[in-house]
């Protein structure tokens, strides 16, 4: 029976987490480690200077007060876990997409990050659409990838990014392999005062959007599709190495 690392960004609370966490029962033991709270966007970050409290909400479940989720994949994997690696991490599901560069700000693609740096498989679930109401129906469509994840595997140094739209099963067209896309967002800083005349500032976006082009997780989930995005922890740039040597010319010293 395989045993499930489960986080989320939007608190444990969440409904997506719930879903989640219950499709993922009927495999096997799931111990649930999630924010107490709302931290979307809070990407991939680590909590060093204070100490993080936990509670426990009932049986293999608790919050991390004041954690970020990647701080929960490390305290489920270390203290609930005891260092015994799970089978499998899972983060979401996600009350919104996690598309294109939106990846780098993703608690919820951060979580699914952190498992993989502990050499853990993991995959990051994310519902596209309005104002979300399928959850259970996307959990059963999350079910079948992480099915498949533990029947097949997945290369090292591989997480995965999957976004599954909100649509009744019967309306899903099937699971497509893509490449990240690219957003269309316009983006601004809202300058706001407070109660005693001092500014505060909000960073929001008035457009949302990304480019819809074949073969991209937007294209895919755009057109009824599963969206699964393979991802890695090397960022390196490896067709810039080349193009960088040619045009930064470093002689073997440093001058003085």
């Amino acid at each position: 029976m395989p045993t499930f690392l489960l986080t989320n960004d939007d608190g444990y609370f969440s409904e997506g987490l719930k879903a989640l966490r219950e499709e993922l029962s009927t495999l096997g033991r799931v111990i649930t480690v999630a924010p107490d709270r709302n931290l979307s966007g809070v990407g991939h970050s680590l909590t060093f200077s204070m100490p993080l409290r936990m509670r426990r909400i009932e049986r293999d479940f608790w919050t991390v007060i004041g954690g970020t989720p990647a701080d929960c994949i490390h305290l489920g994997y270390y203290v609930i876990l005891e260092g015994q690696k799970p089978d499998l991490v899972c983060s979401g599901i996600n009350e919104g997409p996690n598309l294109g560069e939106d990846i780098t700000y993703s608690g919820t693609v951060s979580g699914a990050m952190e498992g993989r740096i502990l050499g853990i498989p993991s995959i990051a679930f994310s519902a596209f659409g309005g104002e979300v109401k399928n959850f259970k129906e996307i959990a059963k469509i999350a079910k079948v990838v992480v099915q498949e994840v533990l029947e097949k595997g997945m290369p090292e140094d591989t997480y995965l990014n999957v976004n599954i739209p909100d649509l009744p099963i019967d309306q899903i067209k099937g699971f497509l392999l893509t490449r990240q896309g690219k957003r269309a967002y316009k983006e601004k800083v809202l300058k706001l005062l407070d109660p005693a005349k001092k500014p505060l500032y909000w960073i929001t976006a008035t457009e949302f959007g990304w480019h819809l082009e074949e073969g991209t997780d937007y294209w895919a989930v755009y057109h009824g599709y599963v969206s699964i995005t393979p991802l890695q922890l090397d960022l390196t740039n490896y067709k810039a190495i080349e193009t960088l040597k040619n045009r930064l010319k470093f002689s073997s010293g440093v001058e003085r």
